[in-house]
């Protein structure tokens, strides 16, 4: 008897009296085999103990059903919106997800889409990539499917679905100096990814609007973690003139930057207004609820999803960019400062 790593795609075609066509088909889950023929494949398999390889299926011309998904991290609400828009269609075509963390290394983020790209997975889907431009060449010329999420992409044709970053940036800037903050703290993300980029252009852009001078000293450059915040908003505060209000790149900064005006035994938004991005399921739980751009994450993983989908199907159809809206969700973190309120 043979073990069961060892039975092959013709010991269970000998067994079901099929064709290696047919077995390969069943285990691709194809529409056109007889279903009597599918119960009696599925039966020697069962029998046999025979596990499919999906690596061994792609390499031989079938599909793996499974998609590949990079991500920074999974210690945050903003990821665990986005794969739970990706889970959901894929749970529609019954496709699997397969994830690697890549903690934003650019070695480990090329290794992990050499590999996957190798036949593990039928397309790849990664979210916040920090060096693409390292490997899309590649994956572009070997005809592999892939989608990048919350990132601009590396060209016109690139496949990428992200959000109004620029706007958003910009509406909630806006709000602030409608309020009448004149001084408004930044903090952005990891300056080599094009949303934090476009948040702090969107920032500078409603400042000049509006002619409030720049000022270099109210940018803290942080990396989206809560400890950049709290460390930015801490910054922030000794200036000898600090800010009236801060507006962090994400919603976990913003978290961070509330810590750090708590300490200080100033009060939000008596003393200080604090402003977020993403709009993540804990923004509207902290006290006092924050005011958030609100970033469509789950729609984001959703369309990517599609998007990627729609290659598979169709692998000459140009893809490009998509960007989905945002909106200002305005919560109780923010008020008039203190020698404008009432």
């Amino acid at each position: 008897m043979k073990s069961a790593a060892k039975i092959t795609i013709l010991d269970v075609a000998n067994a079901s009296g099929v064709s290696f066509g047919t077995v390969s088909r069943v285990i691709n889950n194809d529409i056109h085999v007889k279903p009597e023929t599918r119960q009696r494949v599925l039966d020697a398999m069962r029998r046999l103990g025979f596990v499919a390889n999906r690596q061994a299926q792609s390499l031989a011309g079938g599909k793996t059903n499974l998609i590949g998904l990079l991500v920074p991290d999974l210690g945050t609400g903003y990821i665990g919106e986005i794969i739970r828009g990706i889970d959901a269609e894929l749970g529609l075509m019954g496709l699997d997800l397969i994830t690697y963390t890549t903690h934003r290394t650019a070695s480990k983020e090329a290794n992990y889409v050499a590999n996957l790209a190798r036949g593990m997975v039928d397309g790849l889907l990664l979210v916040l990539p920090r060096h693409p431009a390292d490997y899309i060449e590649t994956l572009t010329q070997r005809g592999f499917p892939f989608v990048l999420i919350d990132h601009q992409g590396t060209g016109e044709n690139c496949p990428a679905v992200g959000a109004t970053n620029w706007q958003g940036a910009y509406t909630a800037t806006e709000y602030l100096i409608k309020l009448g903050h004149q001084r408004i703290g930044f903090i952005t993300g990891w300056m080599d990814l094009g949303c934090a980029q476009d948040r702090l252009k969107g920032y500078r852009s409603a400042l000049r609007t509006y002619h409030i001078p720049e000022a270099p000293d109210l940018v803290y450059e942080g990396t989206f973690s809560q400890p950049d915040g709290y460390a930015g908003a801490s910054a922030l505060l000794d200036l000898p003139n600090p800010p009236t209000a801060i507006f962090a790149s994400n919603d976990v900064m913003a978290m961070g930057v509330m810590d750090a005006v708590r300490n200080r035994g100033l009060r939000i938004p008596d003393d200080i207004s604090v402003v977020g991005f993403d709009n993540i399921a804990q923004s509207a739980m902290v006290y006092p609820p924050l005011t958030t751009v609100q970033q469509p994450l789950e729609q984001m993983g959703r369309v990517a999803t599609q998007m990627l989908l729609g290659i598979l199907k169709d692998p000459e159809k140009e893809a490009g960019r998509i960007e989905l809206p945002t909106e200002l969700i305005v919560r109780g973190s923010t008020a008039p400062p203190k020698d404008r309120a009432g």
